[in-house]
């Protein structure tokens, strides 16, 4: 599994819209898309406040690990 299929993931099994989520943690909407369908890279902060904000690791979050 990818980021972007990860990230998508836990923002649905939270019940978020991709705003809800992007709010929650102060990014974009925009951005919460891009990643998700594998269009953009997000970087390494982003990835933290995600990781933090879903109680998961950075490798959880890059398909590094189940």
């Amino acid at each position: 599994m990818n980021f972007g299929e990860r990230l998508k993931e836990l923002r649905i099994e939270k019940g978020l819209k991709q705003m809800e989520l992007a709010k929650s943690v102060g990014l974009s909407g925009t951005a919460i898309g891009h990643w998700e369908r594998n269009e953009r890279v997000p970087n390494l902060d982003a990835v933290i406040s995600l990781g933090k904000f879903f109680h998961v690791s950075i490798d959880y979050l890059a398909g590094l690990e189940d």
